[in-house]
């Protein structure tokens, strides 16, 4: 960010995620309970909710082969039944509903779109997407070297890697919300 930084979190304590923001190391500001429910690693695809297949309470949707931001891709829906915690059934999948497309011959993934919601009020859907792109091997592991994070059609976010590490030895309590 220009003139300063942005530190988000989120975490799962007790089976309900959660999850925050500080800016320039003010005291964490925690988002809306409703803001929660989609994939906190946007950021890196291989943590996404596509590695959720196997678990019965993530529905996965085929919809196609598509055009997607100029690009021909396979796209994917998903969501979450039951969320943990979440009582109302009816926003359950709403909240968590999220569309992958993927790169049709190596299956990695070029965008990433759900929606957010106000802090105030969850009817209200501000679409996010996510897009990735120069992917490159690390440790045999495909990491995306560009990525872009959109926030009601506009970059908000424009990132370029030039290097990354992986397994390298944070602690937990890094990615605690303080």
């Amino acid at each position: 960010m220009s003139g300063g930084t942005l530190t988000e979190v989120r975490n799962a304590t007790g089976g309900m995620p959660g999850g925050g923001s500080s800016k320039n190391g003010s005291v964490s500001t925690a988002y809306a309970q409703h803001n929660n429910w989609s994939d906190a690693a946007w950021f890196f695809p291989a943590l996404s909710s596509l590695t959720q297949t196997p678990n019965p309470s993530f529905i996965f949707s085929y919809i196609g082969q598509e055009q997607h931001a100029g690009l021909t891709v396979q796209h994917i829906g998903s969501f979450q039944t039951k969320p943990t915690g979440l009582t109302d059934l009816l926003n359950a999948g709403r909240l968590s509903s999220m569309d992958f497309y993927l790169d049709p011959v190596s299956n990695l993934p070029l965008a990433i779109a759900f929606n957010t919601f106000a802090d105030t009020d969850v009817n209200i859907d501000i679409p996010v997407e996510i897009r990735f792109a120069k992917y490159q091997a690390v440790n045999g592991i495909q990491v995306p070297f560009h990525i872009q994070k959109m926030l009601n059609g506009g970059v908000v976010l424009d990132i370029t890697v030039t290097s990354a590490v992986l397994n390298s030895g944070l602690s937990d309590s890094s990615f605690t919300v303080q």
